[in-house]
């Protein structure tokens, strides 16, 4: 659908693998949150880095994904779990943008924690938009997954 976006941050692949099957459900463009610095590939360093930019409230710079979303009516927000909240890339996406008159529908992936309180946090980050219940996948996807929320929602192209 035209007027529908799917923005992700993906470190290991598994929120990106989400955001293409929204994508492909949808019809929407997906766009990709590229922060300026890297998080390591080491599981252990990544959790130190990405501990340290949520506890201090850092969120990176974006190179690329953080566009204007002025043409968009729908924009789907997908993160991983990072340590019961969103990945910094993401919350400097929301920080960066005006969702008045938006509906917001978060996505993520997790180890086995859930939402955690990412649901919580975007409705705080987009508090002039309307939330609707979002998607929360351990492991891998499976497309009738995707499919059976969105119909839940009542999303239809």
């Amino acid at each position: 659908m035209k007027d529908t976006l799917i923005v992700y941050y993906s470190l290991f692949e598994n929120t990106k693998n989400l955001a293409f099957e929204i994508a492909k459900q949808t019809g929407g463009t997906i766009r990709e949150l590229i922060p300026d610095k890297k998080y390591s590939f080491d599981y252990n360093t990544a959790c130190k880095e990405v501990r340290s930019e949520i506890s201090r409230g850092f969120c990176p710079k974006l190179l690329s994904g953080n566009e204007s979303i002025d043409d968009y009516k729908t924009i789907f927000i997908g993160t991983p779990n990072w340590f019961k909240t969103l990945a910094p890339p993401v919350m400097g996406f929301l920080r960066q943008h005006n969702f008045l008159g938006k509906t917001v529908i978060p996505f993520c992936t997790h180890g086995g924690g859930g939402f955690s309180q990412i649901e919580d946090d975007i409705a705080k980050e987009c508090s002039e938009a309307v939330i609707l219940p979002g998607l929360a996948v351990n492991g891998i996807v499976a497309p009738e997954e995707v499919s059976n929320w969105l119909n839940s929602i009542n999303f239809k192209l």
